[in-house]
This record gives structure tokens, C-alpha cells and sequence, in this order.
């Protein structure tokens, strides 16, 4: 209890400090250096991957097994430095170097050259103190918190040990002094925190999730969502046709899987606890067709991402320069694998009643003992606020329904709007004149640069602002909500306030973890988690196993991480290239070699969302479970075996589609035959619980 107080304090304190930092750069920006691979200045000879930075004689040097005196360049923190090697020896002039010390981040001018990582510190007599970091340390963090949150269910405290053990490590592993324990739990909060929200995209998350669950509260007060579930029960009218409407809900909100995930979840709960449906299961439902949709959905908020990415990918691959990323995109979804099929493995688990692994067990506790939650409950559970209606109000349906559709066609016009601007601005700069700022004007100047329909709408979804979008869509449902109310006498103003701010409370637990979920991903920038595991697992590959092996990596980062955003963002622009290259050295045929990176780019995608599924420190898969009212623990115990099972259908059914020669035919082939594999373990492995 007390220490949840505490987190919690923390985390306001952590709020406002961000608010007044947003216009300021970090001052401990220097510990985070960021790499930018650019053009030597000068002319240098490589220097060798066994390279080292040592201290001497109270200056910082570089050495490296080279004779005779020679000059080379190494980038260090982004910023490329020249060196005067003498001998093998040249010295590195590094600024502001402090007692507590920073990471920096060293790297040779080939663009695959290793990373290497130094937190150097200065001593009280001015010497320097140099510790390396290995890279395979940077998988601690993570590991420790994924480890200690399945261990003891308590994801506050794993999440913790797993920033901290990450801000020790960043700190220079200084085991012999213990005052460096210390100051590595206030870096938890001095910077990873602040950190994390200091972020405008975050900060926008933690606000949407607010507004959203005031939005929730005045409605479930007003009568609105008693009103839906008495109307959705003409549907929902058992276990199974409540959670097929969730599914079809999760389908339907195919733009944004936030706005999907928080809206679903939080509508459908009363449906499903009507009919002893099990919180477990409709987190489940809600986290499984949240991404997968967004992420295969040809207008998202994830498309412009992903074109980007998929842009970086090919812009040096000759004979690409014609091919827009946004037609890869689509020729690409065909492999697809792991979203169809979470998609489709959902309708089997609901329409065959059956269940297995710790699923099994929470859909028992609701169906026979009515428990949709299990006794053991945490402090967030224990302190809901009382969202019942109050006395005497109308169940109408429209008092819930309107507030909803308000955010839905909200987040749609902010996306067109924001997108329309963005595009406009664009377009200007690449020297068009466009005779006004309105989107007629916009969308026919972008007829001369693009064709089709979808290209068009996907281009300016990609150039939209998402996080701006769901903020006018929050509060504007929550406006809608408070009119409604208000107007109908169901409530006074002040009331409705009130009610308001209880649904804030509702959301504090949850946004806690996801503040320390995205601290922990900090932790992973800094220490190379991404790098490290790209770099150790991507090396030497057959180009027919080259998919799978990008399936595995993919989602092991995504895991890793909780970020399939992040996990595309890295992979993309080493995959393709890479299976490009691979695929021309070795005299794969043009057509093979096109199939395998349009294999590769759906991989990328597909394994990022099941590592983010398995994943407890994943954002999405936090606000499922803050949606849903789940405890995420045991989201998460219940989902992973779901996910797995998906995961190696589908990992399956890349490995064939290579050998097989890829195509359209295949892959609807191998669909086919997937979901009669995944109907048979659940004929062999599930168990009927009706």
C-alpha cells in the first residue's frame, strides 16, 4: 500500500516536473548520445572492430592494433571526430565529462560497424575513470522486469528493479560504491521517468487515457452504458455472441489501436460480465484485434509509420526508385500471417467453446462460479470508484452511444484534418503551388503526384497527427457526455465533475505501469537492447530461412522492448537491405528475390505484434488490460499461450511460403490450412466449458 503511495506521488511529481521541462532540452541529454551514421570529412583508413578507449596519462585515448602513425574517424555520439593515430594510440577529446559520468557511444565510419559502449566518469584527482559496457548487458533490463512480473505478479516493483538495474548499468556498473546504489534509484526517476514523460506522444497517451476513462464514468453514472448493455443483450445474448460483438467492435475501430483498445474495452465489460465472461477473456479479445487490424488496415495510424520505415528500407536498393513503399505495403499483405490469423483464432476459440492453459481456468471460475475476476485482487481492483447509474436514471443507450460515436468521428476528422495540413505543408516545400489551404485543393494537388484512391487517403493518414487527433476526440466526447447529462437533470454539474475526476482515478494505477513500461524502454535506447539483438541474431543466413530468422528477431526485439513501433523502426531498414543483398550474392532470380523482401516486410510487422502480445512491459498490452479491468498479470498469463500458438502457425507458414515460391496462391492456401491446424489443437488441447 505504502508503496504504491509513494509510486504514485512519484509519478505526479514526475508530471508536473515534464510540464515545465517541455520547452527546455534535457539536461542529461549527453548521457543518451544518439548515433547518425554521416559522410567522412576527410579521408581516413577504417579502423578494426577490436578498437578500445582507455584512460591515460589523464587524458582519453583510442587504441587499436594499427602501426606507424596514420589518421582515421570514428563517430562518437553521432558526431564524427578525426583521429591522429600514433603507434595505434590517438587521443579523443570528449567535453563536460562529470564525476557521475555519461555513456558514449563509439562507432567506426562503416555503416555496419559494431556499436561499443563506455560510461566515462571523472575521479576526485582528475584522472578518468573508463568502464565498457557490453552489449549483452543491455538485455538485463528487460528480462529482469518480464522475469520478476510472471514471478511474483507484481508489476510495479518488476518494472522498477528493471529501470533500475538498466540506470546501474548506464551509471558504469560501479559495484565498489555503494552511494552509486542510491543515486541509480533517483536516475529512475530523475531521468527515465521524466523521460518518459517528457514526450508529447506519452503525455498525450496518459491524457486520452484520462479523459477517456472520465468519459466512461459519466456515462455509466448517466445510465448510458446500462442503457447499451440492456440493448446489446438483444445480441449478446450468451457468452459466445457477447464476445463475437467484442470481436466485431475490435474489427470495426480498425483506425487507431488505442482509440480501439480503450473504447472496446471499456463499452463492452458490462456485456460480458452480464454473461460470465471472464475479464482474462475480454482483455484477450480487446489486445488481439486491436494491433493486428490497425496493423494490416489500409487507413491506420500506423501506416504512415510503417511507409516510412518501409521507405528507409529500400531508398539505396537500385531499381527501387519507382516503387512507392505504400504498393510494397499492399503487395506485402499477403504474408501477413500472424495478424489474419490472431484475427480468425479468436472466432475459433469463441464459436467452439473452448479453451486451454490458464484461459481455461478463468473462463471455469466465471462460467461456474460467476466470478469474472479471481478473489485475489490488488489495490486497484479493491479501490474502483462506484460507476453504477445513480438513482432514477433513464437507461437510455444514446447517452453512452453518442459520447462514443463523438470520439470515433472525432478521431477521423482530426486524422483528416492534421493529415490535410501536414500534406499541404509537404507539398509546398516540394515546390507545388497550390492556389488555397483547403483539402479540396490539397487532395487535387496530390492527384498530380500520386495515383489511386488508397495511395492518396493511406498518404494523408501517414501525415497525420495521431496523438493530436485521439486529445480532440477525448475531450470532445467528454464535453458531449457532460451536455447529455447535464441537460437531462440525470446529474448537476458539479456532480458531473465529480464523477468525472473518479474516472481519472480509475486510470492511475494502469498509467503508472505504462509510465514505467515506457521509463524501461529508455533504458533499452540507451544500453542497445535493439542493437544487440539485431546484430547477434541477423548475421550469416541462408536467404530462404532469412524470413524466419527476421520472424524470430522481430518479435524477440518486440518483446524485448514492448514497442513493435520501435522494433519496425530498426528492422526495416536492416531487413530489407538485407535480404536484398543476400538474395543478389548468392543468385536468387529477380521474382524469388522480390518475393522474399515482400516476405521479409510482413514479417517484420506480423512478429512485432506477437512480440508485443507476449509482452508484460508493452504499452497496448497494459491499456487492454486498464480497459478491461483486468489484473494485467493475468491478462498477460493467459494471452501468452494464445499468442504462442498463433506465433508458430504462423512463424510455420513463412518458413513454407519461402520454399514454396511465395505468392498470393500460396499464402490463401496456407491460411487455409492454418486455421484447420489451429481448430484441431483446439479440439486436442481445449477443453468445452459450456
Amino acid at each position: 500500500m505504502v508503496s504504491r503511495i509513494i509510486l504514485s506521488l512519484c509519478l505526479l511529481l514526475a508530471i508536473s516536473l515534464s510540464l515545465s521541462a517541455q520547452d527546455s532540452q534535457n539536461s542529461n541529454s549527453e548521457d543518451s548520445l544518439e548515433l547518425k551514421l554521416l559522410e567522412p570529412a576527410i579521408e581516413t583508413i577504417a579502423l578494426p572492430e577490436d578498437f578500445d578507449i582507455i584512460a591515460k596519462s589523464k587524458h582519453i585515448h583510442l587504441v587499436a592494433d594499427i602501426k606507424g602513425n596514420v589518421k582515421s574517424s570514428i563517430y562518437i555520439g553521432g558526431k564524427l571526430q578525426s583521429l591522429d593515430l600514433k603507434e595505434g594510440a590517438a587521443k579523443i577529446d570528449l567535453d563536460n565529462i562529470s564525476r557521475k559520468g555519461a555513456l558514449y557511444k563509439f562507432q567506426g565510419i562503416q555503416s555496419n560497424s559494431s556499436k561499443k559502449i563506455y560510461h566515462i566518469s571523472k575521479r576526485a584527482d582528475n584522472s578518468f575513470r573508463v568502464k565498457p559496457i557490453p552489449l549483452i548487458l543491455s538485455i538485463i533490463p528487460p528480462l529482469l522486469a518480464i522475469i520478476l512480473a510472471l514471478l511474483f505478479k507484481e508489476v510495479i516493483l518488476a518494472l522498477f528493479m528493471g529501470i533500475f538495474s538498466g540506470a546501474f548499468i548506464a551509471g558504469g556498473l560501479r559495484f565498489e560504491a555503494p552511494l552509486f546504489y542510491l543515486e541509480s534509484a533517483w536516475l529512475v526517476l530523475e531521468k527515465y521517468i521524466l523521460n518518459a514523460l517528457n514526450d508529447g506522444g506519452h503525455l498525450s497517451i496518459v491524457l486520452f487515457s484520462l479523459l477517456i476513462g472520465g468519459m466512461v464514468a459519466i456515462i455509466s453514472r448517466n445510465g448510458g452504458m446500462a442503457g447499451v448493455v440492456t440493448k446489446l443483450s438483444r445480441f449478446a445474448k450468451g457468452p459466445e455472441s457477447s464476445q463475437f460483438v467484442t470481436w466485431l467492435l475490435g474489427v470495426a475501430i480498425f483506425f487507431d489501436d488505442y482509440a480501439n483498445t480503450l473504447i472496446v474495452g471499456n463499452t463492452m465489460r458490462s456485456v460480458t460480465d452480464k454473461f460470465r465472461v471472464s475479464r482474462e477473456k475480454l482483455a484477450y479479445i480487446v489486445d488481439s484485434t486491436a494491433a493486428p487490424v490497425a496493423a494490416i488496415a489500409f487507413i491506420t495510424t500506423w501506416i504512415g509509420a510503417e511507409l516510412s520505415y518501409i521507405s528507409d528500407g529500400v531508398k539505396n536498393i537500385e531499381g527501387f526508385s519507382d516503387v512507392t513503399s505504400y504498393s510494397l505495403f499492399l503487395s506485402s499483405l499477403k504474408y501477413s500471417f500472424y495478424p489474419i490469423l490472431t484475427l480468425i483464432f479468436i472466432l475459433l476459440v469463441i464459436f467452439t467453446k473452448r479453451d486451454f492453459g490458464p484461459m481455461l481456468k478463468a473462463e471455469l471460475r466465471a462460467r461456474k462460479l460467476g466470478k469474472v475476476k479471481p478473489d485475489r485482487t490488488d489495490e486497484h481492483e479493491e479501490n474502483l470508484e462506484d460507476l453504477s447509474p445513480v438513482k432514477g436514471a433513464p437507461l437510455k443507450p444514446m447517452n453512452a452511444i453518442l459520447p462514443v460515436l463523438t470520439v470515433i468521428f472525432v478521431t477521423i476528422f482530426g486524422l483528416l484534418s492534421t493529415g490535410f495540413e501536414s500534406t499541404y505543408g509537404s507539398l509546398i516545400a516540394d515546390g507545388l503551388s497550390i492556389s488555397n489551404e483547403t483539402w479540396g485543393a490539397t487532395w487535387t494537388a496530390l492527384n498530380e503526384q500520386q495515383d489511386g484512391f488508397f495511395v492518396k487517403l493511406g498518404t494523408l493518414i501517414g501525415n497525420s497527427d495521431s496523438y493530436i487527433a485521439l486529445l480532440w476526440a477525448s475531450l470532445s466526447g467528454v464535453i458531449v457526455a457532460l451536455i447529455l447529462t447535464i441537460s437531462q437533470k440525470i446529474m448537476k454539474l458539479e456532480r458531473s465533475i465529480g464523477t468525472m475526476i473518479d474516472g481519472f482515478k480509475t486510470m492511475l494505477p494502469a498509467l503508472i505501469i505504462l509510465t514505467m513500461a515506457w521509463a524501461l524502454a529508455g533504458t533499452t535506447d540507451d544500453l542497445e537492447t535493439a542493437h544487440f539483438l539485431s546484430s547477434t541474431l541477423a548475421n550469416n543466413i541462408n536467404p530462404f530461412v532469412f524470413p524466419v530468422i527476421v520472424f524470430i528477431l522481430a518479435a524477440s526485439i518486440a518483446f524485448s522492448t514492448g514497442s513493435s513501433w520501435s522494433t519496425m523502426a530498426i528492422l526495416y531498414p536492416l531487413a530489407i537491405p538485407t535480404c536484398w543483398s543476400i538474395c543478389q550474392s548468392q543468385g536468387i532470380a529477380p521474382d524469388v528475390t522480390m518475393e522474399l523482401m515482400l516476405n521479409s516486410i510482413a514479417i517484420v510487422l506480423g512478429a512485432s505484434v506477437l512480440g508485443d502480445h507476449c509482452s508484460p512491459i508493452s504499452d497496448t498490452t497494459i491499456l487492454s488490460s486498464l480497459a478491461s479491468d483486468c489484473n494485467h498479470i493475468e491478462h498477460v498469463r493467459t494471452q501468452l499461450p494464445y499468442a504462442l500458438t498463433v506465433g508458430i502457425v504462423a512463424i510455420s507458414c513463412t518458413f513454407l511460403s519461402t520454399f514454396l515460391g511465395g505468392g498470393i496462391l500460396v499464402s490463401i492456401i496456407l491460411i487455409l490450412l492454418s486455421v484447420l491446424v489451429l481448430y484441431l489443437i483446439l479440439l486436442k488441447f481445449g477443453t468445452k466449458h459450456d
